[in-house]
């Protein structure tokens, strides 16, 4: 599916089931890791993950296309667009959108192991082991 069949989609999409047309633009964005979708407010443009279509169904791909045009329409209205908002909430149920999108990428672990005492380390970003020593035995440490 190219930027433009996706446009063409939300503007159907949002004649469908919002009877409000979409009056800006609708792209793939290949730098969205682990959210499905986004609405930008300045520029009211929707972003939507490719990795949606690639991994999922194309059910879940119009539930996010859903989601974003709640937040879309609620903006364009004056009213708040936030998730926990009652009027998102129902708006969502009404027009059988998706709250949460399937995991798409699972962040990796790092483990950093203490050369003399053994002692384990978990990080979620890499550090410098130059840097950093064991807290325990001030021992050099390693990433296994």
């Amino acid at each position: 599916m190219t930027d433009e069949q996706l446009n063409e989609l939300v503007k159907k999409i949002s004649i469908k089931y919002f009877d409000r047309k979409f009056l800006h633009k609708a792209f793939f964005n290949y730098r969205l890791k682990t959210t499905g979708g986004r609405y930008n407010l300045k520029s009211h443009c929707i972003d939507i993950n490719p990795k949606i279509l690639e991994k999922y169904s194309y059910d879940i791909l119009l539930g996010v296309i859903k989601h974003e045009l709640c937040h879309y329409h609620l903006h364009l209205l004056g009213y708040s667009g936030r998730h926990n908002t009652k009027k998102f909430i129902d708006l969502l149920n009404q027009v059988e959108g998706i709250r949460y999108v399937p995991i798409l990428e699972r962040q990796k672990n790092l483990k950093y192991v203490c050369q003399k005492c053994g002692c384990v380390y978990i990080r979620h970003r890499k550090i410098n082991s130059l840097k950093y020593v064991c807290s325990k035995c001030h021992g050099n440490i390693k990433l296994s």
